[in-house]
């Protein structure tokens, strides 16, 4: 598939029911990857269920390269622990993109990506046009860990010209 020049924004919105890796709760933050490209959120202090409501925002430069996600427990004196991970494409919402929805309602589910065996969908994700922009909502079921779910909210960013 043919890629747009563009960034992906990724607003990591909250993690819920996160594995408890320290006995006074986690410090939990969150790493995405994407083509080495690598960005953290910031801690939150002493919780399973934190609200980052963080946007970062990385270079696509092919929208089939699945983006890696990993969340992590600080620890002040030790390596940080691993509370998790998932990946998750951009390949359906890159489709959309493409699409012209200019004539269509703020507001529109314009399509629906349901769980599989192949991705961490927690639940279904839905494509929307919104306030001239296509959005997607996410949640990610972490692999690797006995519990806990993140909620991302991803945006696509034209590049001009």
């Amino acid at each position: 598939m043919s890629t747009l020049p563009g960034f992906l924004s990724v607003k990591v919105l909250r993690g819920v029911n996160l594995v408890s890796r320290d006995a006074n709760g986690s410090d939990p933050y969150v790493v995405l990857d994407l083509d080495g490209q690598k960005l953290k959120t910031g801690v939150m202090k002493k919780t399973v269920n934190p609200v980052w409501n963080e946007d970062l925002t990385l270079a696509v430069k092919n929208a089939s390269t699945p983006i890696k996600l990993e969340v992590f427990d600080k620890d002040t004196f030790s390596k940080d622990d691993q509370m998790g991970d998932a990946e998750f494409d951009i390949e359906a919402l890159m489709q959309i993109i493409q699409m012209d929805l200019e004539d269509i309602r703020s507001g529109t589910v314009v399509r629906t990506v349901r769980p599989g065996s192949h991705c961490c969908l927690a639940d279904e994700s839905h494509i929307i046009w919104e306030n001239g922009q296509v959005v997607q909502d996410l949640l990610l079921k972490l692999r690797n860990v006995e519990t806990g779910v993140v909620h991302l909210q991803l945006r696509w960013v034209n590049i001009p010209g």
